[in-house]
Protein backbone atom coordinates (compact mmCIF):
# COMPACT_ATOMS: atom_id res chain seq x y z
CA UNK A 1 0.00 0.00 0.00
CA UNK A 2 1.47 3.27 -0.79
CA UNK A 3 0.86 7.06 0.33
CA UNK A 4 -0.19 9.74 -1.77
CA UNK A 5 1.72 12.70 -1.35
CA UNK A 6 -0.45 15.84 -3.44
CA UNK A 7 1.60 18.65 -4.29
CA UNK A 8 4.53 16.44 -3.82
CA UNK A 9 6.79 18.38 -6.22
CA UNK A 10 6.35 21.26 -4.05
CA UNK A 11 8.47 22.90 -1.31
CA UNK A 12 7.28 21.10 1.67
CA UNK A 13 5.82 18.49 -0.66
CA UNK A 14 9.07 17.20 -1.60
CA UNK A 15 10.57 17.32 1.75
CA UNK A 16 8.15 15.63 2.91
CA UNK A 17 8.31 12.60 0.23
CA UNK A 18 11.45 12.24 0.93
CA UNK A 19 11.40 11.66 4.21
CA UNK A 20 9.01 9.09 3.50
CA UNK A 21 10.95 7.35 0.98
CA UNK A 22 13.79 7.43 4.09
CA UNK A 23 11.82 6.06 6.50
CA UNK A 24 10.83 2.83 3.78
CA UNK A 25 7.49 3.65 2.82
CA UNK A 26 6.09 3.29 -1.13
CA UNK A 27 5.05 6.90 -2.32
CA UNK A 28 3.60 8.17 -5.28
CA UNK A 29 3.16 11.82 -6.07
CA UNK A 30 0.82 14.08 -7.89
CA UNK A 31 1.81 17.61 -8.98
CA UNK A 32 0.40 19.53 -11.75
CA UNK A 33 3.70 21.51 -11.74
CA UNK A 34 2.35 24.75 -11.70
CA UNK A 35 4.78 25.79 -8.76
CA UNK A 36 6.20 22.49 -8.40
CA UNK A 37 9.60 21.17 -10.02
CA UNK A 38 9.46 17.66 -11.41
CA UNK A 39 13.44 17.29 -10.38
CA UNK A 40 12.31 18.03 -6.81
CA UNK A 41 10.49 14.11 -6.87
CA UNK A 42 12.66 11.50 -5.51
CA UNK A 43 13.51 9.38 -7.81
CA UNK A 44 11.99 6.65 -5.88
CA UNK A 45 8.63 7.84 -6.09
CA UNK A 46 6.12 7.03 -8.63
CA UNK A 47 5.32 10.56 -10.20
CA UNK A 48 2.29 11.59 -11.81
CA UNK A 49 1.68 14.83 -13.80
CA UNK A 50 -1.84 15.46 -13.02
CA UNK A 51 -3.86 18.52 -11.33
CA UNK A 52 -6.10 17.49 -8.70
CA UNK A 53 -9.05 19.18 -10.40
CA UNK A 54 -8.87 16.49 -13.05
CA UNK A 55 -11.51 14.02 -11.57
CA UNK A 56 -11.12 11.84 -14.59
CA UNK A 57 -7.20 12.15 -13.68
CA UNK A 58 -7.44 11.35 -10.37
CA UNK A 59 -10.30 8.66 -10.74
CA UNK A 60 -7.48 7.02 -13.35
CA UNK A 61 -4.92 7.12 -10.12
CA UNK A 62 -6.61 5.38 -7.32
CA UNK A 63 -7.85 2.65 -9.84
CA UNK A 64 -4.50 2.07 -10.40
CA UNK A 65 -2.64 2.86 -7.31
CA UNK A 66 -3.28 1.01 -3.98
CA UNK A 67 -3.16 4.35 -1.99
CA UNK A 68 -4.01 3.64 1.96
CA UNK A 69 -3.28 7.50 3.17
CA UNK A 70 -3.20 10.79 1.62
CA UNK A 71 -1.17 14.42 2.40
CA UNK A 72 -2.34 17.19 0.67
CA UNK A 73 -0.24 19.58 -0.03
CA UNK A 74 -2.04 20.58 -3.58
CA UNK A 75 -2.89 24.45 -2.95
CA UNK A 76 -1.86 28.09 -4.28
CA UNK A 77 -0.24 29.52 -0.83
CA UNK A 78 0.41 33.30 -1.49
CA UNK A 79 -0.74 35.92 1.06
CA UNK A 80 -0.80 38.41 -1.30
CA UNK A 81 -1.68 36.87 -4.54
CA UNK A 82 -4.24 35.99 -2.80
CA UNK A 83 -6.10 39.40 -1.90
CA UNK A 84 -5.21 40.41 -5.83
CA UNK A 85 -6.85 36.99 -7.32
CA UNK A 86 -9.22 35.19 -4.84
CA UNK A 87 -10.85 33.48 -7.41
CA UNK A 88 -8.06 31.68 -8.48
CA UNK A 89 -7.66 30.75 -4.61
CA UNK A 90 -11.44 28.92 -4.41
CA UNK A 91 -10.12 27.08 -7.64
CA UNK A 92 -7.68 26.06 -7.12
CA UNK A 93 -7.67 25.21 -3.09
CA UNK A 94 -11.22 24.66 -2.44
CA UNK A 95 -12.63 23.04 -5.91
CA UNK A 96 -9.38 21.34 -6.04
CA UNK A 97 -10.03 19.71 -2.79
CA UNK A 98 -13.82 18.91 -3.42
CA UNK A 99 -12.93 17.07 -6.64
CA UNK A 100 -10.25 15.32 -4.08
CA UNK A 101 -12.55 14.43 -1.68
CA UNK A 102 -15.21 12.66 -4.59
CA UNK A 103 -12.14 10.83 -5.95
CA UNK A 104 -11.52 9.52 -2.73
CA UNK A 105 -14.79 8.81 -1.05
CA UNK A 106 -15.73 6.66 -4.51
CA UNK A 107 -12.48 4.81 -4.35
CA UNK A 108 -12.63 3.98 -0.64
CA UNK A 109 -9.71 6.11 0.55
CA UNK A 110 -10.37 7.47 3.95
CA UNK A 111 -7.51 8.67 5.83
CA UNK A 112 -6.01 12.43 4.65
CA UNK A 113 -3.55 14.64 6.45
CA UNK A 114 -4.26 18.06 5.18
CA UNK A 115 -1.43 20.95 4.98
CA UNK A 116 -3.54 24.12 6.54
CA UNK A 117 -1.56 27.34 7.85
CA UNK A 118 -1.76 29.83 10.74
CA UNK A 119 -3.56 32.24 7.83
CA UNK A 120 -6.73 30.47 9.42
CA UNK A 121 -6.53 32.35 13.00
CA UNK A 122 -6.05 36.27 10.97
CA UNK A 123 -4.69 38.57 13.51
CA UNK A 124 -4.49 36.26 16.81
CA UNK A 125 -6.27 36.88 20.05
CA UNK A 126 -3.30 35.67 21.88
CA UNK A 127 0.11 34.81 21.76
CA UNK A 128 1.11 31.42 22.06
CA UNK A 129 -1.83 30.55 19.31
CA UNK A 130 -3.70 28.03 21.05
CA UNK A 131 -5.73 25.01 18.41
CA UNK A 132 -8.97 26.07 20.05
CA UNK A 133 -8.16 30.09 19.15
CA UNK A 134 -11.10 31.71 16.94
CA UNK A 135 -10.43 31.58 13.29
CA UNK A 136 -10.72 34.68 11.34
CA UNK A 137 -8.78 34.71 8.30
CA UNK A 138 -7.45 38.10 7.35
CA UNK A 139 -6.59 37.26 3.85
CA UNK A 140 -8.19 34.78 0.86
CA UNK A 141 -5.44 32.28 1.32
CA UNK A 142 -6.51 31.96 5.03
CA UNK A 143 -10.34 32.31 4.41
CA UNK A 144 -9.97 29.11 1.53
CA UNK A 145 -7.52 27.09 3.93
CA UNK A 146 -10.09 27.12 6.56
CA UNK A 147 -13.17 26.53 4.37
CA UNK A 148 -11.09 23.41 3.38
CA UNK A 149 -11.02 22.46 6.93
CA UNK A 150 -14.81 22.87 7.61
CA UNK A 151 -15.28 21.12 4.19
CA UNK A 152 -13.63 18.05 5.65
CA UNK A 153 -15.48 17.77 8.71
CA UNK A 154 -18.59 17.68 6.79
CA UNK A 155 -17.44 15.17 4.60
CA UNK A 156 -16.06 13.28 7.45
CA UNK A 157 -19.61 13.22 9.28
CA UNK A 158 -21.65 12.13 5.95
CA UNK A 159 -19.10 9.86 4.79
CA UNK A 160 -16.58 8.57 7.41
CA UNK A 161 -13.63 10.59 6.12
CA UNK A 162 -10.73 10.91 8.44
CA UNK A 163 -8.48 13.72 8.86
CA UNK A 164 -6.06 15.83 10.46
CA UNK A 165 -5.82 19.16 9.64
CA UNK A 166 -1.83 20.75 10.69
CA UNK A 167 -1.68 24.57 11.00
CA UNK A 168 1.74 25.67 10.31
CA UNK A 169 3.52 28.87 10.44
CA UNK A 170 6.54 29.85 8.29
CA UNK A 171 8.21 26.86 6.62
CA UNK A 172 12.17 27.38 6.00
CA UNK A 173 15.17 25.97 5.54
CA UNK A 174 16.14 23.23 3.37
CA UNK A 175 17.27 19.24 3.48
CA UNK A 176 20.51 18.72 5.38
CA UNK A 177 21.88 16.85 2.27
CA UNK A 178 21.01 19.75 -0.19
CA UNK A 179 19.27 17.67 -2.22
CA UNK A 180 15.85 19.90 -2.20
CA UNK A 181 15.41 23.38 -1.09
CA UNK A 182 13.03 26.01 -1.56
CA UNK A 183 12.77 27.14 -5.02
CA UNK A 184 9.18 29.77 -5.58
CA UNK A 185 8.84 31.54 -8.61
CA UNK A 186 8.25 34.79 -7.83
CA UNK A 187 10.27 33.97 -4.78
CA UNK A 188 7.84 35.67 -1.68
CA UNK A 189 9.12 34.31 1.89
CA UNK A 190 11.22 35.77 4.02
CA UNK A 191 14.47 33.85 4.36
CA UNK A 192 15.52 32.85 0.62
CA UNK A 193 15.17 36.58 -0.40
CA UNK A 194 17.03 37.71 2.07
CA UNK A 195 19.73 35.13 1.06
CA UNK A 196 19.30 36.31 -2.07
CA UNK A 197 21.30 39.42 -0.91
CA UNK A 198 24.28 37.49 -0.04
CA UNK A 199 23.90 35.20 -3.98
CA UNK A 200 23.98 38.45 -5.94
CA UNK A 201 20.81 38.19 -6.96
CA UNK A 202 19.22 41.47 -5.54
CA UNK A 203 21.08 44.49 -3.88
CA UNK A 204 18.88 44.77 -0.58
CA UNK A 205 15.79 43.38 1.53
CA UNK A 206 12.94 45.44 2.01
CA UNK A 207 11.06 45.51 5.30
CA UNK A 208 6.95 45.63 4.86
CA UNK A 209 6.03 47.66 7.50
CA UNK A 210 8.21 49.01 10.47
CA UNK A 211 5.27 50.45 12.63
CA UNK A 212 3.43 47.50 13.95
CA UNK A 213 3.26 46.61 17.72
CA UNK A 214 6.30 44.17 18.44
CA UNK A 215 9.35 45.32 20.14
CA UNK A 216 10.86 46.91 16.68
CA UNK A 217 8.09 47.26 14.58
CA UNK A 218 8.64 44.97 12.66
CA UNK A 219 6.11 41.51 12.15
CA UNK A 220 6.88 38.16 14.48
CA UNK A 221 6.71 35.48 13.27
CA UNK A 222 7.38 31.77 14.21
CA UNK A 223 9.78 29.60 11.88
CA UNK A 224 9.31 25.55 11.51
CA UNK A 225 12.17 23.69 9.35
CA UNK A 226 10.62 21.94 6.78
CA UNK A 227 11.83 19.16 7.34
CA UNK A 228 10.14 19.22 10.79
CA UNK A 229 6.89 19.91 9.35
CA UNK A 230 7.55 16.95 7.13
CA UNK A 231 8.21 14.33 10.19
CA UNK A 232 4.95 15.84 11.46
CA UNK A 233 3.17 14.85 8.74
CA UNK A 234 4.63 11.21 8.93
CA UNK A 235 3.17 11.20 12.49
CA UNK A 236 -0.34 12.39 11.75
CA UNK A 237 -0.84 9.88 9.16
CA UNK A 238 0.42 7.60 11.37
CA UNK A 239 -2.07 8.62 13.98
CA UNK A 240 -4.70 8.51 11.84
CA UNK A 241 -3.82 4.75 10.70
CA UNK A 242 -3.60 3.19 14.20
CA UNK A 243 -7.32 4.92 14.67
CA UNK A 244 -6.79 8.34 15.89
CA UNK A 245 -9.72 10.94 15.80
CA UNK A 246 -10.29 13.67 13.80
CA UNK A 247 -7.84 16.53 14.79
CA UNK A 248 -6.34 20.03 14.05
CA UNK A 249 -2.38 20.44 15.36
CA UNK A 250 -0.52 23.44 15.61
CA UNK A 251 3.19 23.35 14.11
CA UNK A 252 5.60 25.63 15.38
CA UNK A 253 8.90 26.88 17.20
CA UNK A 254 7.06 28.52 20.33
CA UNK A 255 9.23 31.33 19.73
CA UNK A 256 8.69 34.28 17.40
CA UNK A 257 11.30 36.28 15.55
CA UNK A 258 11.36 39.81 14.30
CA UNK A 259 12.06 40.53 10.37
CA UNK A 260 14.80 42.77 11.46
CA UNK A 261 15.75 39.53 13.95
CA UNK A 262 15.81 37.16 11.02
CA UNK A 263 17.71 39.70 8.78
CA UNK A 264 20.61 40.20 11.67
CA UNK A 265 20.96 36.21 12.21
CA UNK A 266 20.79 35.87 8.20
CA UNK A 267 24.10 38.50 8.40
CA UNK A 268 25.81 36.51 11.16
CA UNK A 269 25.40 33.19 8.87
CA UNK A 270 26.37 34.55 5.91
CA UNK A 271 29.02 36.95 7.01
CA UNK A 272 27.70 39.58 4.45
CA UNK A 273 26.05 43.21 5.46
CA UNK A 274 22.59 42.73 3.73
CA UNK A 275 21.24 46.37 3.21
CA UNK A 276 17.63 46.47 4.06
CA UNK A 277 14.99 49.11 3.37
CA UNK A 278 11.63 50.01 4.63
CA UNK A 279 8.45 49.42 2.63
CA UNK A 280 4.81 50.21 2.88
CA UNK A 281 2.89 47.34 5.05
CA UNK A 282 1.32 44.62 2.80
CA UNK A 283 -2.50 44.06 2.76
CA UNK A 284 -3.36 41.12 4.95
CA UNK A 285 0.05 40.58 7.15
CA UNK A 286 -0.88 40.22 11.00
CA UNK A 287 1.65 41.73 13.63
CA UNK A 288 2.11 38.14 14.83
CA UNK A 289 1.72 34.75 14.52
CA UNK A 290 3.39 32.15 17.41
CA UNK A 291 2.08 29.06 18.14
CA UNK A 292 1.94 26.78 20.95
CA UNK A 293 2.64 23.28 19.46
CA UNK A 294 2.13 21.37 22.78
CA UNK A 295 -0.55 19.33 21.37
CA UNK A 296 1.41 18.03 18.69
CA UNK A 297 3.77 17.15 20.95
CA UNK A 298 1.32 15.86 23.15
CA UNK A 299 -0.81 13.61 20.97
CA UNK A 300 1.50 12.88 18.13
CA UNK A 301 4.74 12.61 19.81
CA UNK A 302 6.32 15.49 17.74
CA UNK A 303 9.85 16.84 18.59
CA UNK A 304 11.20 19.53 15.89
CA UNK A 305 15.18 18.79 15.98
CA UNK A 306 15.83 21.38 13.48
CA UNK A 307 14.78 24.61 16.51
CA UNK A 308 17.59 26.97 16.39
CA UNK A 309 16.86 29.94 13.96
CA UNK A 310 20.63 29.42 12.73
CA UNK A 311 20.35 26.32 11.82
CA UNK A 312 17.82 26.72 9.94
CA UNK A 313 19.39 29.37 8.06
CA UNK A 314 22.13 27.38 7.63
CA UNK A 315 20.34 24.62 5.39
CA UNK A 316 18.85 27.66 3.58
CA UNK A 317 21.65 29.07 2.68
CA UNK A 318 23.68 25.83 1.73
CA UNK A 319 21.14 24.97 -0.41
CA UNK A 320 20.52 28.83 -2.30
CA UNK A 321 24.49 29.13 -2.53
CA UNK A 322 24.64 26.11 -4.53
CA UNK A 323 21.57 26.43 -6.05
CA UNK A 324 21.35 30.48 -7.18
CA UNK A 325 18.36 29.54 -9.60
CA UNK A 326 16.65 26.82 -7.42
CA UNK A 327 16.19 23.66 -9.98
CA UNK A 328 17.17 25.11 -13.05
CA UNK A 329 20.75 25.34 -12.02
Amino acid sequence: MAILVLGGAGYIGAHTVYELIDAGRDVVVVDNLMTGFRAAVHPKARFYEVDIRDKKGMDALFEKERIEGVIHFAASSQVGESMKEPLKYYDNNLWGTISLLESMTEHGVDKIVFSSTAATYGEPERIPILESDRTEPTNTYGETKLAMEKLMGWVSQAKGLHYVALRYFNACGAHPSGAIGEAHDPETHLIPLILQVPNGQREKISIFGEDYPTKDGTCVRDYIHVCDLAQAHILALDYLMAGGENNVFNLGNGVGFTVKEVIDVTRAVTGHPIPAQTSPRRAGDPAQLVASSEKAKTVLGWEPKYDSLETIISTAWNWHRAHPHGFEG
